[in-house]
């Protein structure tokens, strides 16, 4: 291995420290998933690094597989920003709004709780 693994592990844990601050320091949605996105990074760079110390694959499986969530996760977060956005107008999230469903705006009265207020059996 040409570079020592305690540089690819120093330069993994840099990654991955500069992710948890961009994430737990921002104050916006997309710079968050993008802190999410460095350290998913940092350590696949671990595991490769890993895996060429010890001159096995398993760690570059690994990576694939960390590549695989990595882009379904911005998908999906993606797909949620931008649902976020077209409801409330705002990317922050101190912000946002309740994503949560209405409950009980759209949809009829509950039938067990008529019957227990009425006294009686459904009819």
């Amino acid at each position: 291995m040409i570079v020592p693994l305690n540089h690819v592990l120093l330069l993994s844990t840099l990654l991955f420290a500069l992710g948890m601050f961009c994430t737990l320091a921002r104050r916006n949605l997309i710079m968050m998933l993008l802190g999410i996105e460095i350290m998913l990074n940092a350590a696949a760079v671990a595991f490769v690094g890993a895996a060429l110390h010890r001159q096995q694959m398993e760690g570059q499986a690994v990576v694939i597989f960390i590549l695989a969530v990595a882009a379904t996760e911005v998908s999906i977060g993606l797909a949620a920003i931008l649902g976020i956005y077209r409801r409330s107008g705002s990317i922050d999230p101190d912000i946002g709004p309740d994503i949560g469903p209405d409950i009980g705006s759209d949809i009829g009265p509950d039938v067990g709780s008529t019957a227990t207020q009425e006294g009686g059996a459904n009819r």
